[in-house]
């Protein structure tokens, strides 16, 4: 019988494919059918910073006589009605998932600067989470700050919040570091359990009649995969955290890439809003096919088979590959 067990953030889990972080944990039942669909677990969407920035102001404004100045910052923030869930009502989403299913549940932090919103961990931690999953969706606007006061920021939540939790932290990772890999290596020896690879950036539309910026949410798709793919393949085997790939994984054949290159598992978000959760369950099956199909036994037996320290030819994560495509272009 071949295996599909794996661990996530160091957690026993039964299959490597994880329901990335999307509004499909907001609801008990779609939850429960990733659960009968074979998930190996559930990564709830973020709760901000800036959620919970907002009501504790909310709450000083009510004590201090701030009314005014407390007005005038809060609008830098979106309404709160515009989340899906407040922090209160968020944690107990965590319980009642916690109540229903017996499914990991990955609760997720999303902010850029320590601070008091980091206490949330914690209390996430109480509600019952399995484990934090901290993205740190961050832009570096201010051209004064160097490449190197990003990182700190970072290094400095990662710090805090794996002192103040005993459950696995995840650091959910943008891939615009100047060196990513030294980076990853850094948050291991901070007590990462794992780095997803990697965050999506939506970037802003131009309404040229409107002269506004515009949003727009746009799905992702396999060709997405290859960046997560040969940073997977450079990390396999340099850290001890668990390599998570985010990002364009639709298809059977990009979960098996995935591993080859590395991951202990994969997030999808995307195919799953497209298709519904029993999209898992015929990725899962297939995966069971071709492991049977080219005798592995195991996904760990899988794992890395292709990263940068076995791949046959290791070139291709690096220069050569860029040589490489230049010369196959014909008009």
């Amino acid at each position: 019988m071949k295996s599909l067990a794996t661990t996530y953030l160091g957690l026993p889990v039964r299959s490597p494919l994880i329901a990335g972080a999307s509004p499909l944990a907001d609801d008990i039942g779609k939850v429960k059918a990733l659960e009968d669909a074979g998930a190996g677990a559930v990564v709830m969407h973020s709760l901000f910073e800036e959620q919970i920035t907002s009501e504790q102001l909310s709450e000083f404004s009510h004590t201090e006589s701030l009314s005014e100045a407390f007005g005038e910052f809060s609008s830098f923030f979106p309404h709160m009605e515009d989340y899906a869930l407040g922090p209160d009502r968020y944690l107990e989403q965590i319980s009642k998932i916690k109540a229903s299913c017996d499914l990991p549940v990955v609760a997720s932090l999303n902010g850029t600067s320590a601070g008091g919103w980091i206490d949330y961990a914690h209390l996430m931690e109480q509600a019952g989470a399995d484990a934090v999953e901290l993205n740190v969706y961050y832009i570096a606007t201010d051209v004064m700050e160097s490449g190197s006061q990003v990182e700190r920021r970072v290094y400095d939540i990662v710090e805090q919040v794996v002192g103040s939790v005993k459950i696995p932290v995840a650091v959910k990772l943008s891939p615009f570091y100047s060196s990513p890999g030294h980076f990853v290596t850094q948050l291991d020896a901070l007590g990462a359990a794992g780095v997803v690879l990697f965050n999506r950036f939506y970037q802003p539309d131009i309404d040229i009649e409107e002269m506004e910026a515009s949003h727009r949410l746009d799905l992702s798709n396999s060709t997405e995969l290859r960046m997560r793919l040969r940073w997977a393949a450079i990390l396999h085997g340099r850290v001890n955290c668990d390599l998570i790939l985010n990002g364009g994984v639709h298809t059977v054949q990009d979960v098996i890439k995935a591993i080859m290159c590395g991951a202990s598992s994969v997030q999808t978000v995307a195919a799953l809003l497209k298709y519904g959760p029993s999209h898992m369950a015929d990725i899962l099956e297939d995966l069971k096919f071709w492991m049977d199909e080219h005798e592995y036994e195991s996904v760990a037996h899988m794992r890395g088979c292709m990263s940068l320290l076995k791949c046959p030819d290791p070139g291709i994560y690096e220069r050569a590959n860029y040589m490489k495509i230049l010369q196959l272009w014909k008009a």
